[in-house]
């Protein structure tokens, strides 16, 4: 392996990025990365180009080590990225954020293993930036479905949060291999091919359309 001293400058430019990166290690990106992006007294305007660089660094979870299983099903929990559209009304009308899949065909929602050293919303958010690069507000849970799983034969058990966006990130750990879009809710329930996450989207839209109770 060559040490930073022998690297021409073009590859040293982003060096202390890469520093940094490498101490961004599981234990402290659990215990303060997210929880700092979860934290609800986090602004859009404080979030450091800095930190977002280091985020792109920093691999994504993988194994199954510490996955949380209950009775023999797989825990997984996931987001629906949403943001409000400006289309000139004062109608609320929303649209989502759908990513690629790693397998398969079609456009999902971000979603992963539910890990025992996270809550559930931790997990939540921490899926959504890994894969689909926003950050915001993790609401209340749209519920829980039971699903097998299309590439093993075990199930599932889906738990899916809606995420009020306030931040894009040009970077994130997983923008290399995964494509992400905004979409009319009518246009993501056409391309997902999963029934949950569908069903999920349908109890985001009728919380849209609720009255909201008088202060």
């Amino acid at each position: 392996m060559s040490s930073f001293s022998s690297l021409p400058y073009s590859n040293l430019k982003n060096k202390n990025y890469f520093i940094m990166g490498l101490f961004l290690s599981r234990n402290l990106t659990s215990n303060f990365l997210y929880p700092f992006l979860f934290s609800k007294k986090l602004s859009v305007d404080l979030f450091p180009k800095q930190l977002e660089n280091m985020m792109c660094l920093v691999s994504p979870r993988t194994g199954r080590h510490l996955q949380r299983y209950d009775k023999g099903c797989r825990q997984v929990v996931g987001c629906i990225p949403y943001r409000y559209k400006s289309n000139g009304t004062q109608d609320k009308e929303i649209e989502v954020l759908v990513i690629s899949a790693q397998k398969g065909q079609g456009m999902q929602f971000p979603k992963g293993g539910w890990e025992i050293d996270e809550s559930m919303e931790q997990a939540a958010l921490r899926e959504t930036i890994e894969e689909a690069g926003v950050v915001g507000n993790v609401e209340s849970k749209l519920g829980k479905w039971v699903y097998k799983s299309k590439s093993q034969a075990i199930m599932h058990e889906g738990y899916m949060f809606p995420l009020l966006v306030n931040k894009q990130l040009d970077n994130w750990p997983e923008m290399n291999f995964r494509k992400r879009r905004w979409m009319t809710v009518a246009g993501a329930k056409e391309i997902c091919p999963h029934t949950w996450m569908k069903e999920a989207l349908d109890v985001l839209v009728s919380r849209q359309i609720q009255p909201q109770p008088k202060l």
